[in-house]
């Protein structure tokens, strides 16, 4: 949830749906991924106990990119999984095999990664922020800076941004007009089929 009435925290927002508004954004490709593979991602979300809302995080990960691509740091996958987590999950990684290419599997593997870190800090939001910097480095920050509230803690760029870019897709995804978004077809807009 989103504390409302801190100054800071309103234009961090405001930067990420400006950042993630339709201007930004490969809007209809967004949506049209969403819509194959939500049906898939909801349901393992559900299953472990999962907030739906984090169905949004494949999109600030990856863009729901299915590519064989992995990032600088040597995540891959629509969960972008890091080598040692995919493999403590269950995920096959080896040079034949890539399992966090698959869809199903690397959700119920990142389902019951994000079940683990709500375990360790009984809180959704830094569940997400852990998921992004990882357990170990949050717990430090969470130990040094004497603060357990995600929007109080001063973390690296990137995962300072991060749960406002999750809140930020869900909202411009699901409000498309609001964000400037052209609506030529509404019927292919998953965000309309309520």
């Amino acid at each position: 949830m989103l504390p409302i009435g801190d100054k800071s925290i309103e234009l961090k927002m405001k930067k990420a749906l400006k950042a993630n508004s339709f201007s930004n954004l490969q809007t209809h490709k967004l949506h049209t991924k969403a819509e194959k593979w939500f049906p898939i991602i909801e349901p393992i979300l559900k299953k472990y106990g999962i907030p739906e809302d984090f169905k949004y995080m494949p999109l600030v990960e990856s863009g729901l990119s299915h590519h064989r691509q992995v990032s600088p740091k040597g995540a891959a996958g629509i969960w972008q999984f890091m080598l040692h987590t995919a493999r403590s999950y269950g995920l096959i990684v080896n040079d034949e095999i890539d399992q966090r290419y698959d869809v199903h599997l690397a959700t119920v593997a990142a389902a019951k990664y994000l079940r683990d870190l709500n375990k360790i800090f009984n809180n959704w939001t830094l569940s997400a922020a852990a998921y992004n910097i990882g357990e170990g480095r949050l717990q430090r920050h969470i130990r040094s800076q004497k603060e357990d509230n995600y929007f109080k803690l001063k973390l690296n760029r990137e995962t300072g941004k991060y749960v406002y870019s999750l809140i930020s897709m869900k909202e411009v995804i699901e409000n498309p007009a609001k964000y400037g978004y052209k609506i030529k077809n509404s019927k292919n807009l998953l965000a309309y089929k309520k």
